[in-house]
């Protein structure tokens, strides 16, 4: 059922981002897509990489954090690492920044354009455990068609 979901998902951010080059703008759309269609959040947008932090992007929610550093967090530890960060519960997660304390779980998927991180895609929800492998895995494939129509 979620990978059916997903699916459907992919190719609407498909539809969304054909013709649009403009980051700004398709972060923006992409960040009330993932608002929109998925259940039980608080906050989905993007953090994008300028020089050894990340900086706050388009998004859905409440006022965020502005600049996390690289490496610390979800989020920098997700653009450190290049690699995806699934939280179960973010108050065990050794340096969390809790930029909304009603947060209780995360997933945070780098956006790489040409293999390098450019930016963060940050979705929260005050749900535990809230995000399981078939969430990680279509969140990932939405990513990836994300910079397939941005930069390919």
């Amino acid at each position: 059922m979620k990978v059916e979901f997903y699916q459907t998902l992919t190719r609407q951010v498909e539809a969304l981002m054909a013709g649009e080059d403009d980051i700004v703008a398709a972060m923006a759309n992409f960040s009330a897509l993932i608002n929109d269609n998925l259940d039980d959040l608080n906050w989905a947008g993007f953090y994008i990489t300028k020089g050894e932090q990340l900086v706050l992007g388009p998004f859905q929610g409440k006022v965020a954090c502005t600049r996390i550093p690289l490496g610390k967090g979800v989020c920098g530890t997700a653009a450190a690492l290049n690699q995806t960060q699934r939280v179960a519960d973010v108050h065990q997660f050794e340096g969390h920044i809790a930029c909304d304390s009603a947060s209780n779980s995360e997933i945070v998927v780098p956006v790489r354009q040409n293999g390098k991180v450019i930016a963060v895609l940050d979705i929260d929800s005050p749900l535990l455990n809230r995000f399981d492998q078939d969430d990680q895995d279509g969140i990932e494939l939405l990513v990836k068609q994300f910079e397939t129509c941005l930069f390919d």
